[in-house]
This record gives C-alpha cells, sequence and structure tokens, in this order.
C-alpha cells in the first residue's frame, strides 16, 4: 500500500525570514534554541534570524560541523536544557537541519541516539514527544526543511539516518534571499544535491505519482537554474527555481532513494570531509547506468521523461550531461580528484549495503555492483 502524505506547513518568499516569531507562536516555541554553525553566524543571517525574535529569550548553538556528529548533538543539548528551551529553530543547510532533529530526538528520548538510527529499527521508537522544530534553510540542498530524517554520523563512525513523521519540521521558512551570499563551490555542490534527489527518488519503484510530478518538476527546476545560479549567485530567479527544487526532492522522498545515496551515506562516512552534494553528483551517471534496464524504468519510462525533464533529445545523455554539467560547474572530475582510493571500497560497499536507501532503489545492487559503480565513479 502506498503511503502518500504531503507535509508541512511551507512560507516561501523573498524575505520570508520576517514571519519567524509569528511561527513560533503559531508552533508554541516561546524559548527556542537556535541551531546554526560558523559560517552562516559570520554571513550575517544568524542575526537576521535573531532580529525577527523580538522579545523572545533565545539560546544559540553556532557549532555544527559540516557533516553533523552525534557529538555536536550531545553539546547542544547541554545548552537546549541548560537554558530551558523548548523548541528548535534550525538555521543553515542540511547539517544544521539534521543536528537539530538529532537534538529534538535526544533532548526528549532516553538512551544514545543510535537506539533511534532506522536500520537499528529505531523509527517506531521517536515518539511525538520530539521537541518542536521550525526549520529555515540557507542552502539549496538537501530539502531537510520539508524531509521526516536526519543523517547524523555516531560515535562509531557510521553515517546513519533517522526517520519519523515526528521528525518533520513544524514550519520550513524558506527565503531565497539567505542564498544570495551562498559561494558559487558551494552553490554547485548543494545544487547538485537538490537534483539527485529529484532524480533518484523519481527512479524510486514506489508507487506515487504526485511525488513522481513533484520530483520531475524540481528537475526542471533545478537543471535549469543551477548553472545561473553558480555563475550569478544575485540571480532571483535561479535562486528561487533552486530553493523549490531543493524543497520538492525532499518532498518526493518519501518515495525512497537508492544506490547514490547509499554509497554516498557510506563514503560520506568512511570520509566526513567529503561534501555529500558532491558525491551524489559523482554517483549519479553511474546508477543511473546500473537503474536502466529495471523493470519499473522500463515501463515507466522513467528515464525519457527525465531526460525531456532536462531538455536532452535522447535519455542516453544524462549521464555525460551530469558530468559535462559537473565540469562546467567547477565540481571534481571523479572520486579520484576528490582523494578517494580504491583501497577504500571494501569498506564503502559494507557500509552501502546495511545503508537505509540501499533496498528502495529499482534494482538491488550487489557488492560486485557497487564495486563497478564505484570503478566507474572515479
Amino acid at each position: 500500500m502506498a503511503l502518500i502524505y504531503y507535509i508541512t506547513q511551507v512560507q516561501f518568499d523573498f524575505g520570508a525570514i520576517k514571519l519567524l516569531k509569528q511561527e513560533c507562536e503559531r508552533v508554541g516555541i516561546t524559548r527556542p534554541l537556535i541551531v546554526t554553525d560558523a559560517g552562516v553566524k559570520a554571513a550575517g543571517v544568524l542575526q537576521k534570524a535573531l532580529d525577527a525574535l523580538p522579545g523572545l529569550p533565545v539560546a544559540v548553538f553556532d557549532q555544527t560541523p559540516s557533516n553533523p556528529t552525534e557529538a555536536a548533538v550531545r553539546a547542544a543539548v547541554e545548552v537546549y536544557k541548560a537554558n530551558q528551551c523548548d523548541g528548535l529553530i534550525a538555521v543553515g543547510g542540511g547539517s544544521a537541519i539534521d543536528c537539530a532533529k538529532g537534538v529534538a530526538i535526544a533532548a526528549t528520548h532516553e538512551g544514545p541516539l543510535t537506539h533511534y538510527a532506522t536500520i537499528e529499527g529505531g523509527s517506531p521508537r521517536i515518539t511525538e514527544r520530539v521537541a518542536p522544530i521550525i526549520a529555515v534553510p540557507t542552502t539549496s540542498g538537501t530539502g531537510s526543511e520539508v524531509a521526516r530524517g536526519a543523517i547524523i554520523i555516531v560515535d562509531d563512525h557510521r553515517k546513519l539516518g533517522f526517520h519519523s513523521w515526528h521528525l518533520v519540521p513544524k514550519t520550513a521558512i524558506c527565503d531565497p534571499e539567505l542564498t544570495f551570499g551562498l559561494p558559487p563551490k558551494l552553490t554547485a555542490a548543494t545544487g547538485m544535491d537538490a537534483i539527485a534527489h529529484c532524480m533518484e527518488t523519481f527512479m524510486a519503484p514506489v508507487f506515487n505519482p504526485p511525488a513522481d510530478g513533484i520530483a520531475l518538476d524540481g528537475l526542471e527546476r533545478g537543471w535549469a537554474a543551477i548553472e545561473r545560479a553558480t555563475k550569478d549567485g544575485q540571480d532571483r530567479e535561479a535562486r528561487q527555481n533552486m530553493m523549490s527544487a531543493s524543497m520538492q526532492g525532499a518532498m518526493a522522498f518519501q518515495k525512497g532513494l537508492g544506490c547514490v545515496h547509499s554509497l554516498s551515506h557510506s563514503l560520506g562516512g568512511v570520509d566526513p570531509r567529503l561534501h555529500h552534494g558532491t558525491l551524489n553528483a559523482m554517483f549519479l551517471p553511474a546508477v543511473i547506468a546500473f537503474n536502466a534496464n529495471a523493470e519499473s524504468m522500463v515501463q515507466n519510462k522513467r528515464l525519457q521523461r527525465m531526460a525531456q525533464a532536462m531538455g536532452l533529445a535522447s535519455s542516453d545523455g544524462i549521464g555525460p550531461a551530469i558530468k559535462h554539467m559537473n565540469a562546467r560547474l567547477g565540481l571534481p572530475s571523479g572520486l579520484a580528484e576528490m582523494g578517494v582510493q580504491a583501497s577504500q571500497f571494501d569498506q564503502i560497499i559494507t557500509g552501502a549495503l546495511a545503508d537505509h536507501c540501499h533496498k528502495t532503489g529499482p534494482r538491488l545492487a550487489t557488492a560486485d555492483d557497487y564495486r563497478a559503480m564505484l570503478t566507474q565513479a572515479m
């Protein structure tokens, strides 16, 4: 049976951050903890959030790492409890939003965070006690502001997913103005993350026509806008469409993802310095080729429909088009350029086979399949 659920309240407009206090009042947050990172603070975006919260006692945790960790969650929980907070405002990219989701669990549930990880059977253990979250994305990438999941590197160095409808932010405040200052390299990497989400969730075989439509439209918007947004960070239309593509990819997540994310999650745990969106961009061509002959892909003409959304004449051009786009955006040519070595393949494959995305793609990959994909992505 298909579960089709859409999803949360979204305030989407230039200048929407000014609605932050109104949304706190609607949700019932009176003593928020803002979870953010040093880059967002340095860019002045944290101050914009603080300015939008006059009269509220606000605590701040600004030490979210580029890949959120269980240690960062613990540190933020200490600030949350010390200030008697009753809700969270995540201001930042997917890392800050996912860190806030970890805090929402850990501040209100007993035991180690791993107890609530999806592959540990933890999803049913996440209850309505989670602290309420308002998400304010400052990148156009993960779409975590409208998603039920979070990805966190736990103490044993695994990069694990945490999934529950209780984790969906009560409000997503999507303000494209907050992305104007995003550097070109980060615009490109997060933008390819959004495009990967739209593509991989569209390829997932679960029956969910609304999600398919949202993902395809997100792909069309993102593919047309990413180069413009990267070259001119002040392009309002491009920034708006990239933020929408990011949100739409995550709205469609409920279908599942696949091998791109199994590999990216695993490799990101092996080397946390590697950017998730960039890894997705590296893996996409090989995974699309692997998926091409899956029964659900052929029956539903999924490659042809993606090619049409990308403005390509043939589905044969999807993989090369992604590689050419990566090059034009200044992203690496492959994993080797990112420092990945073949000696790491066994560890990456073990993690990919255990990842929560492993079984949701149109084809079930074997260890040998993953090895071939890694080789192609080098």
